[in-house]
């Protein structure tokens, strides 16, 4: 008989690890509106099956936990029971013997103290807040509120130009949303329930790409009013597009050559072809939208003589300009920021950077600073390198990028920040000396990170892109009144109103500081209204698309369709677009995935849709 063997999983534990992953998704795919008390029963009920029934706190201490929020929901309780609650979860945090105790009393005590409200709507009036209103996960994760369901059941149906009516009621520039939208409606799909979440961003490419040229819808009767729009972003033209439809005359004042803001001057080509941004910009040109280019305002207009000839005005100038690292001799050669030499190649002054041969390095972990790295290559680097002093893991970046960068042999060097700058003779970068770091304490749900304790690393370079984040051009708005944060961002209030200005509004990335564009697009519909209201209207935005009747076929287990790229050898040799769309039958088959929680569920409970807004 052998002395050993070699252990197989049990049918038991295959079917429990299953369990496990199902559990996971169901999870993260846990949408807005669901009772926080029940779902904190819920969990403690997990974690007390969890223990090993050592140690008194765990074994007792979760069971009475789940007890006492069981009388919650029942209507046994009483609003001492809030107390013993509290006290019970303390308890449990300072006696257990490990992070099965602890960590489940401290999710119990964040939750009596984060949203005590609702603990005390069921012990007063025995019922729950969250059921007052259920929306459909990925229209309400959505910043602009688009009609999700409504235009994928269009795709579905091959109904492109319908859809892209349907998506420009909330959201004027649907095709750079299916380019480069960083699709957060994706990230509560009830779908991951089954198996993975419907590609929403990638269907509405879908919808821009085959739909064809489509007129605006007609304009309404002229209001008289006339509204100053300062810059030609995704939020000013937003509003323009909406106000101009509401029957009241912008103008845009644009300080560079083209419209588009940072979607034309900071994001390249090769991730959006600039002839797919004209196709939003032209629509919304085509609804009277004027424009003035090359106007700065506070040099050659104030935002006072705005105020002086319009009836209101608008504050939309992004963010961009570029932060400093604070290091001593950053003005050297060969040092620039990513705002720069991203907008000076959409400019077609790629000349001004020949990389050819040399190594260049970019600081920082966002979006931009990937941009960089890959716009590098592009320009010739024999090494382009990025230098981040987290991990991987707590890059700003999207994984696609990340994953995007590492395909075109662009390096990653992580854990190290940047300690000094090594300048030669002739004033011109020759390399940067970092610090070692090491993972710390987390803060906030990210890992921090502090000196290793390593000695310092020199790493050589030609040239040197700095991108650590941008920053807002606020001096002349702040002379002129505009109240300004700590941050150097307008400070708005959430209706993009100033309560010292009422005839001034803002919104986009000066107020929330640099974001998505679909965030933009979001701050601009509310804005949008709220200037309407100022000016004395009440206008709405309508959409007559019928939607197709919902499917009531089995929707069984189907992988995802994922957009493809380019092979990466070849796209690095240029800066034509990377990203394949889907082709009609891909489309079919991802926009069958939807389970239209339009209808089935969420949807049905508010009624139906918004046709307006």
């Amino acid at each position: 008989m052998s002395r050993l063997e070699n252990a197989s999983p049990s049918r038991a534990s295959v079917v429990l690890n299953n369990l496990y992953k199902d559990l996971e998704r169901r999870v993260d795919s846990s949408p807005t509106g669901l009772c926080p008390v029940d779902m904190a029963h819920a969990f403690v009920q997990l974690c007390h099956a969890q223990t090993c029934g050592k140690c008194a706190p765990c074994r007792i201490g979760l069971g009475q936990l789940g007890n006492l929020i069981k009388d919650v929901l029942d209507g046994n309780a009483t609003m001492e029971t809030l107390d013993v609650i509290e006290s019970t979860a303390r308890s449990i945090m300072e006696s257990a013997d490990c992070a099965i105790g602890y960590e489940a009393a401290n999710l119990v005590y964040k939750g009596i103290t984060g949203y005590r409200d609702d603990y005390v709507e069921h012990i007063k009036y025995g019922r729950c807040i969250c059921t007052f209103s259920q929306p459909v996960p990925c229209v309400d994760l959505c910043p602009a509120h688009v009609d999700i369901p409504g235009y994928i059941a269009l795709v579905g149906a091959g109904r492109y130009e319908d859809a892209l009516r349907l998506i420009k009621k909330d959201n004027p520039f649907p095709c750079t949303c299916g380019f480069i939208c960083e699709h957060p409606c994706e990230a509560k799909c009830r779908r991951m329930i089954l198996d993975d979440a419907v590609n929403i961003r990638g269907l509405k490419r879908v919808a821009a790409d085959f739909a064809g040229e489509i007129a605006p819808p007609a304009c309404g009767e002229s209001t008289g009013k006339r509204v100053a729009i300062i810059g030609g972003g995704p939020a000013g033209l937003s509003v323009a597009y909406w106000l101009q439809l509401m029957g009241h005359q912008t103008t845009v004042y644009e300080m560079l050559p083209e419209l588009g803001g940072m979607l034309r001057y900071g994001i390249p080509n090769y991730r959006f072809p600039k002839d797919r941004l004209d196709e939003d910009i032209n629509a919304i040109l085509k609804t009277g939208v004027e424009v003035k280019y090359n106007v700065k305002i506070g040099e050659d207009i104030t935002l006072q003589q705005l105020r002086d000839e319009y009836d209101a005005t608008l504050i939309t100038i992004g963010a961009s300009t570029d932060k400093k690292l604070g290091l001593e001799g950053e003005g050297a050669e060969g040092i620039m920021s990513a705002v720069h030499i991203l907008r000076q190649v959409a400019l077609g002054n790629k000349d001004q950077f020949d990389f050819t041969g040399k190594e260049v390095v970019v600081i920082g972990g966002g979006n931009v600073s990937m941009d960089a790295v890959r716009t590098a290559k592009r320009l010739g680097a024999k090494k382009a390198s990025i230098v981040y002093r987290r991990r991987v893991a707590d890059m700003t970046a999207l994984p696609g990028e990340i994953e995007g960068a590492v395909a075109e042999a662009c390096e990653i060097q992580t854990l190290l920040a940047p300690h000094s700058l090594d300048i030669d003779e002739n004033n011109h970068i020759r390399g940067l000396w970092v610090t070692p770091q090491m993972v710390s304490l987390i803060k906030g749900g990210r890992a921090s990170v502090k000196a290793s304790g390593a000695e310092n690393v020199y790493i050589p370079c030609d040239a040197m892109i700095v991108a650590i984040g941008q920053n807002i051009e606020t001096e002349h708005f702040a002379e002129s009144g505009v109240p300004i944060d700590r941050w150097n961002d307008i400070w708005a209030n959430k209706a993009g109103t100033f309560d010292n200005m009422p005839d001034v509004f803002s919104a986009g990335d000066c107020v929330s500081g640099p974001a998505s564009v679909i965030s933009a697009i979001g701050q601009a519909k509310t804005v949008a209204a709220n200037i309407d209201e100022y000016l004395g209207f009440h206008h709405e935005i309508p959409c007559d698309v019928e939607i197709p009747e919902a499917s009531i076929a089995d929707r069984t287990p189907c992988g995802r369709v994922n957009l493809t790229e380019r092979e990466a050898c070849e796209r690095v040799k240029d800066f034509e677009g990377v990203e394949n769309g889907m082709t009609l039958k891909e489309a079919q088959q991802e926009a069958s995935r939807c389970l239209r929680c339009d209808h089935f569920g969420y949807g049905l409970f508010r009624g139906g849709r918004e046709k307006l807004w």
